[in-house]
């Protein structure tokens, strides 16, 4: 049975939910499974680029600019996912099962649609991208880039389809299946890069296989699950009965566009910001890789609290309680702020050993120090806001304005004000990490004022 930890229950009527009561163990209840889904999730790269590192510097390099490149091309189908989240969760706090799963259709249909184009796009031109996005890059990293991003971009539609399963899942506010989930991603994956690089020495494309096989497994699990089960306002039942229904996938585009739109650009300005390392060389790319698999660790808890933020709000929103959307929302943000302070003072202590895991060259290690200095005081301050708060407007249906502030913070801060820091300051591969800083307290503010402006209370998902 499905919200078992509200104080309602399921409703026999299949029409019918129980109203949503999201007190602080059921928040607890979703949370603690989020954050160990997140540290498998942080773990899995983390040893992805600990293994790849046997094969050598060119190697990381080769899977951090592939990871780039992915996390820009897979936006799109992760951006749908949050508006069918949203859609969902509203539905499911007014109480609406019928249409709560026939939005569940719709977002698979969706982002399964668009997740194979971008797939079949990338294998056709993966290294005019590569060479678009990161100019002249060594051979050799360009062949481990190549072979690596071909490979895993047969993982598109899987990963598709993993992603919007999970959102379900997340929407009633079961995180404990997606957590057992990513516990068996991590042991396929780790057992897979342990075959196919240490094993058969297959290098970057062994990563890449693991990876697929992984995402193909997980997707296939959960997928499953929620075809069989015909009781949950998110089953599957009958979805190879396909019907598109064009109002609702309306709806969850007017919440997914401007999130992939926002997405998109955060991720172009990162890349951009990427391209700056390319020309300081290969140490500096080693080391950002490494600053960036440590730094992933921080960011743990805040994606853990804004999953929660989108399934609490949109629950709270559907059911017109507005006061608890603020009640919740404050409490979450609270504990967001503590513990990304607690993960970024841990980092900062351990950076050394942390960092020495990887094999890196003397100046890369330095570098990498450098840059975990600088991002763990700034995260400290402006990552919670800026990257947590902008999910509870979010699932009020206040997308547009997230996508307007973060996309004009991302070009005049953290694009405009690390091609300065950098070449004309003098700051070198560190302007990237100063300009990251400034983004996060830009975007923050703006958020924050947002919030307390009350304009998102007046935004509409889903018809009254």
């Amino acid at each position: 049975m499905i919200l078992r930890h509200f104080s309602g229950t399921v409703s026999s009527d299949p029409k019918t939910l129980s109203p949503p009561d999201w007190n602080n163990r059921a928040l607890f209840n979703m949370i603690w499974p989020l954050m160990i889904e997140q540290i498998l999730a942080v773990t899995m790269g983390a040893v992805d680029t600990a293994m790849v590192s046997s094969v050598g510097e060119y190697a990381i390099s080769g899977v951090n600019i592939v990871d780039n490149i992915n996390n820009l091309l897979i936006i799109a189908f992760s951006a749908l996912c949050t508006g069918g989240a949203v859609v969902i969760s509203q539905y499911i706090g007014r109480r609406d099962a019928a249409n709560a799963r026939l939005a569940s259709r719709q977002l698979v249909y969706s982002v399964t649609g668009v997740s194979i184009v971008i797939m079949a796009v990338t294998v056709m031109v993966r290294r005019p991208l590569i060479s678009l996005i990161y100019g002249n890059i060594e051979d050799t990293v360009m062949g481990a880039s190549s072979t690596y991003l071909m490979i895993t971009s047969f993982s598109y539609p899987m990963l598709a389809l993993y992603n919007s399963c999970a959102a379900l899942f997340r929407s009633i506010g079961n995180s404990k299946v997606t957590m057992r989930i990513a516990l068996l991603v991590n042991i396929l994956n780790i057992g897979g890069n342990a075959l196919f690089i240490l094993g058969l020495k297959l290098g970057v494309a062994g990563a890449a296989l693991s990876t697929l096989i992984s995402r193909s497994v997980a997707a296939a699990v959960l997928l499953s699950m929620l075809v069989t089960n015909r009781r949950d306002p998110i089953s599957l039942a009958g979805i190879l009965k396909i019907k598109i229904v064009r109002p609702m996938v309306h709806n969850i585009l007017n919440v997914g566009i401007p999130s992939g739109l926002e997405s998109s650009m955060f991720q172009i300005g990162r890349l951009l910001t990427q391209r700056i390392f390319t020309t300081f060389g290969t140490a500096a790319i080693a080391g950002n890789a490494i600053a960036s698999v440590v730094n992933s660790f921080s960011f743990m808890p805040g994606n853990a609290y804004g999953m929660v933020l989108l399934t609490v709000v949109g629950q709270c929103v559907g059911a017109g309680d507005y006061a608890a959307v603020k009640r919740n929302t404050v409490k979450i943000m609270k504990l967001s702020y503590i513990t990304v302070f607690v993960m970024n003072l841990l980092i900062y202590i351990f950076m050394e050993p942390l960092i020495s895991i990887f094999r890196l060259s003397g100046e890369a290690h330095d570098l990498a120090k450098l840059f975990l200095r600088v991002h763990c005081i700034s995260m400290t301050i402006g990552w919670a806001l800026s990257f947590g708060l902008p999910n509870a407007l979010r699932a009020a249906g206040d997308a547009r304005y997230v996508m307007i502030v973060a996309s004009a913070s991302m070009w005049t801060v953290r694009v405009s004000a690390a091609y300065l820091l950098s070449y004309v300051f003098g700051a070198g591969p560190l302007g990237v990490w100063l300009a990251m800083g400034g983004d996060f307290i830009v975007r923050g503010t703006c958020y924050l004022i947002r919030w307390f402006g009350g304009k998102w209370e007046h935004q509409r998902v889903i018809d009254s």
